[in-house]
């Protein structure tokens, strides 16, 4: 095992994918994979690593996500986080702020994506990623 960090392009690209509406719960962070792959909108396809603190403390990648998406959505489309229209019953005006953070990892340059404070939470492969910060409860890394 070794930190999200230390992982080269090969080794996130040798991660298994999940199914397209297969749910892997939450996790801590998301790595973007660039592909070579280019969608019918003439974009370049997009890949993401979810990663998990494990047992050690370390974060660590433990599969890929989607390998056809050609846009990232954080807080789902529009922003308004998950499940906003149970929360509001319209589209809301004001939503809780959600500090986004995004570093770029020293081995494979590649961008990790994160909420300090919050786990993620990714909605089903499809031409757009979505992507959700779920606020941590006590006891959950």
């Amino acid at each position: 095992m070794s930190d999200v960090g230390d992982y080269t392009r090969a080794q996130f690209d040798a991660l298994p994918s999940r199914g397209w509406d297969e749910d892997v719960g939450e996790f801590n962070s998301l790595v973007i994979l660039p592909t070579r792959h280019k969608h019918d909108s003439g974009y370049r396809c997009m890949d993401f690593a979810a990663c998990r603190r494990n047992d050690g403390g370390e974060i660590e990648p433990f599969c890929r996500l989607s390998g056809y998406s050609d846009v990232l959505h954080l807080g789902g489309i529009g922003g308004y986080g998950d499940d906003w229209l149970e929360r509001y019953g319209h589209v809301p005006r004001l939503t809780p702020p959600v500090a986004w953070s995004m570093d770029c990892l020293p081995k494979s340059g590649l961008l990790r994506l994160f909420v300090p404070q919050h786990n993620l939470r990714a909605d089903v492969a499809v031409s757009s990623f979505e992507v959700y910060a779920v606020p941590r409860k006590a006891g959950r890394p």
